[in-house]
């Protein structure tokens, strides 16, 4: 690759952008790439899959250190990823952005993204408006912004939302949005929706990822689904996502829906594809 790929794959709270970004990573090292995955969500738990333990977040570390090494952030994970957890304070006691803004300083200041990385992945919580959730794309440590989302309405609501950030934050004619990622598909229904969805932001669907039990098992015994499961068919589609997001163009600029728009969407879609009760 002639440069970083600086990737954020943003989503909704619980719609699996974690799952997907260290399979994404796992598949990146396992390929011989120098990958470093931030997990950017309070809860600190992006990087679960691809470490044997939890690895200590760069808040934690500055409690009872005033300036934090390479060592103290990064640590080794599957294939050897490098891992790093940005943290966030606990639940109601501070901006849940902090942890982003904080992480991303020290790894500025102690060099970490001055070497030489074939990829960066940041996985970030997508269904807060705070501000320091919208760090990578707004301050433009990442090049291309992946959504994840299901077909459920309030998943594609706050994709519409983060679509608004991308549009925003997208600056000299260049867009950052790299497209929508479809997972927990149950069937046609909710292909249609989505794709109907991407329709009306002009934005594309990259990748369906459908409901399985393997999926599933691989979270609980946290582990890698392109590790354990190889050969199964979300472990393909991933592989073929890594191929589209080295290979894609730069896409428009999305146009996201305003809320009313967003509203009337979904009253369209229950009526196209349930019928009217």
């Amino acid at each position: 690759m002639n440069r970083t790929m600086r990737i954020a794959f943003y989503g909704k709270g619980g719609i699996g952008k974690s799952t997907i970004a260290s399979n994404v990573s796992a598949l990146m090292a396992m390929a011989g790439r120098h990958v470093l995955h931030i997990g950017c969500d309070p809860k600190a738990d992006s990087t679960r899959l691809l470490t044997e333990a939890r690895i200590p977040t760069v808040l934690e570390q500055l409690e009872s250190k005033e300036k934090l090494s390479r060592a103290d952030m990064v640590f080794p994970g599957f294939a050897s990823v490098s891992c790093v957890e940005a943290g966030g304070p606990e639940a109601g006691q501070g901006c849940a952005g902090l942890g982003i803004t904080t992480a991303i300083n020290e790894l500025t200041d102690a060099g970490v993204f001055d070497e030489d990385w074939d990829a960066i992945i940041y996985d970030v919580l997508g269904d807060v408006v705070c501000g320091g959730f919208s760090v990578p794309m707004r301050q433009h440590y990442a090049d291309r912004v992946y959504v994840v989302t299901s077909a459920t309405y309030m998943s594609l609501y706050a994709a519409n939302n983060i679509l608004k950030g991308v549009r925003r934050y997208s600056m000299g004619g260049r867009s950052l949005c790299g497209g929508l990622i479809l997972n927990h598909a149950h069937g046609d229904a909710d292909v249609q929706l989505c794709r109907a969805f991407a329709g009306a932001t002009k934005t594309n669907v990259l990748a369906i990822l459908e409901e399985d039990a393997q999926l599933q098992l691989s979270d609980f015994r946290r582990g890698l689904l392109v590790r354990d499961y190889p050969d199964s068919s979300n472990a393909q589609h991933l592989r073929d996502l890594i191929g589209q997001m080295e290979a894609l163009p730069e896409q428009p600029l999305p146009e996201p829906m305003s809320q009313s728009g967003m509203e009337d969407f979904g009253q369209r879609m229950a009526e196209v594809l349930y019928g009217k009760r």
